[in-house]
């Protein structure tokens, strides 16, 4: 297998923007990752897109108008980590000699695709869905199981909503720019108890993407790659096979194998990316990451080590909580992120010094799964 290496990234802003049509947000990011690249369209020979709510053959339509048409296409769905399995996708081809030079998109719209302004209903199998399980509801419960086990408070998750839009605030491409005080979160609208409306993430549109190349040709475009040091993706176990609330077992087997893959352990890294839909959910994967021994979730992060300035930033980007969450999006947007800390190309939130980070992005619940699927990628400089 070859070396892959990022060589370009793309954002398109994130944000409520029921005027833009999706697939302008996925141009936006793909003609800022191939500037960023050095890339022409011609050069690209193949291409992933990700999304959830967009129109069939999204991918062709998406780069049609790019000036890129004839190459081996493939659309791809996975749940929030639909993004992170197109760059995977990606990567294994170019890994495996299938090509040199492609590209991977994920790109969704809240508020314009067939869910906008409804509640997404449970299929007619999902029992738990029926009865009103809901995932904002899963995540309530592991705030309660949190609680009651290991003395977290509602002060706790309210301080990783203040973390994330503090950091958020200083990311120009963030839906909301703006801190928070502790008391704001806490006294915001109670969503599910005990998590409120500023401890969820918002809707949001964007997209985002990124050019891998094989790295011994990266030096004909950039001479700034990001080595990718580990790809990884895995499918959820069954849900009675569960045996801690506070832990999913996919995103713990994802971990272990990207760490291996890579050569490095937890306390390598530098920066991390984390799936934060709801503010609990962000310490349990402290502890599946293995960012911490299991049960010190709490002391971690009361230990500030997490924060812009900390020992291991998580989500200095401002994460879902902040970004907002287009769902096939944010797995690609989370690894741009990553590069762009390795890079020293961060801005106001750039983490010192950075040579080694991760991204994760979990994602999909199905009646009888504990998750659908983690996907992983370290990537290292």
């Amino acid at each position: 297998m070859r070396d892959v290496v990022i060589i370009g990234v793309g954002q398109s802003q994130f944000g409520k923007f029921p005027e833009k049509q999706t697939l302008d947000l996925g141009r936006e990011a793909v003609w800022a990752a191939l500037k960023d690249a050095n890339v022409a369209p011609r050069y690209i020979q193949e291409a992933f897109t990700a999304r959830l709510y967009v129109d069939q053959v999204t991918g062709e339509v998406l780069l049609r108008d790019i000036g890129i048409s004839g190459i081996e296409m493939v659309n791809v769905e996975n749940a929030c980590a639909g993004g992170g399995t197109a760059v995977r996708s990606l990567w294994k081809d170019i890994a495996y000699g299938l090509c040199d030079v492609g590209l991977a998109v994920g790109l969704e719209s809240m508020t314009r695709g067939p869910f906008a302004g409804k509640i997404i209903t449970p299929g007619e199998d999902d029992l738990a869905g029926q009865l009103g399980g809901a995932i904002p509801v899963d995540f309530a419960l592991i705030a309660r199981r949190l609680m009651h086990t290991r003395g977290a408070t509602r002060e706790d998750f309210a301080q990783i909503s203040v973390k994330a839009h503090r950091a958020g605030a200083l990311n120009p491409m963030a839906q909301y720019q703006k801190e928070l005080t502790l008391e704001e979160v806490l006294h915001s609208r109670v969503i599910c108890d005990p998590i409120t409306l500023l401890e969820c993430c918002p809707n949001t549109d964007g997209a985002a993407a990124v050019v891998l190349c094989a790295a011994e040709l990266a030096s004909r475009f950039v001479d700034h790659p990001i080595k990718i040091l580990a790809s990884v993706l895995r499918s959820g176990s069954y849900a009675f096979e569960q045996a801690d609330l506070t832990s999913f077992e996919v995103g713990k087997k994802a971990a272990l194998a990207a760490y291996e893959m890579a050569g490095v352990g937890p306390g390598d890294l530098d920066v991390i990316e984390v799936h934060d839909a709801f503010a609990p959910e962000e310490l349990v994967h402290y502890e599946d990451l293995g960012l911490c021994a299991h049960g010190d979730a709490l002391a971690l992060l009361r230990s500030h080590d997490t924060e812009l300035g900390g020992r291991c930033p998580v989500n200095p980007s401002g994460g879902l909580l902040s970004l907002g969450h287009p769902p096939s999006a944010s797995g690609v947007r989370n690894i741009c992120e990553i590069a762009l800390q390795l890079r020293g190309h961060a801005g106001a939130r750039q983490v010192p010094g950075a040579k080694l980070g991760l991204a994760q992005m979990i994602g999909g619940f199905a009646a009888g799964l504990e998750a659908g699927a983690c996907c992983i990628h370290i990537l290292g400089r």
